[in-house]
């Protein structure tokens, strides 16, 4: 792979100035922050403020028009999705990703055989069902049949089996039962005790600032608050977090 720079940094992530868009629609302005390893980073604003947009970005989904983008130092401002991949980042999006005429186990199977090898899915598998049970009960049905929930668990399963180096989280309780954000948060709290780094983007605000360590406000594509999630005060009462894309 070599294209990409040395490390520069010691943040697994950091946007320096950071301005993107879609054709004539700009969407970030100047955007800057960083997520350190091992840290919770919840960013947090109104639908259309720009949140999925710095999730693309940071993913290779979409590259900036001006300003940096690093991974563990290492410049991936113009990088491809599988170069950012490769430095350990795992990108969640909003919505539902399963094979429908696939299984739920060979759903699982294909995502974990690709990661880890022959030798490391049934280990990997276990893990899934222990973290969704729902999804053991239904192993052997086909993805395209599962509820919204249940296809949502099955997508999130794929991801959060093995802790990537930083997660990037985009509204993974997106449309899910309270009792299915709950273990989404349980699983997403065994992420950050194993040690990765994860940006949450969430709709819950206050779900999300209770697992943070810092949190990040925008606003029009502009950072409004970058500090402790504690001190963010009344400014999250201004967030409008329904559901829907930015």
């Amino acid at each position: 792979m070599s294209a990409l720079a040395e490390p520069t940094s010691q943040s697994i992530l950091e946007l320096r100035d950071v301005d993107a868009g879609y054709g004539p629609f700009r969407a970030l302005f100047g955007v800057s922050f960083n997520v350190a390893e091992g840290e919770v980073v919840a960013l947090l604003g109104a639908n259309g403020s720009g949140k999925t947009t710095v999730a693309r970005v940071c993913s290779g989904l979409l590259h900036p028009t001006a300003g940096t983008v690093t991974v563990g130092g290492i410049d991936v401002s113009r990088a491809k999705t599988y170069e950012i991949a490769r430095q350990g980042v795992t990108h969640a999006p909003e919505g539902r990703s399963v094979f429908a005429s696939l299984t739920v186990e060979e759903n699982l199977t294909l995502s974990f055989r690709a990661e880890l090898g022959k030798r490391g899915v049934p280990d990997a598998l276990a893990k899934a069902f222990e973290l969704f049970p729902r999804l053991g009960e239904r192993r052997g049905q086909l993805a395209g049949t599962l509820s919204g929930g249940e296809q949502r668990m099955l997508s999130l399963a794929r991801v959060l089996v093995t802790p990537p180096r930083l997660l990037i989280a985009d509204e993974l309780s997106l449309g899910l039962a309270p009792i299915v954000v709950d273990e989404v948060y349980r699983t997403l709290a065994d992420v950050r005790a194993a040690g990765a780094s994860v940006l949450l983007i969430e709709q819950y605000v206050h779900r999300a600032l209770g697992l943070s360590d810092r949190a990040v406000l925008l606003d029009k594509g502009q950072v409004a608050f970058d500090g402790p999630s504690d001190q963010l005060g009344d400014l999250a009462e201004q967030v409008i977090a329904g559901p829907g894309a930015d």
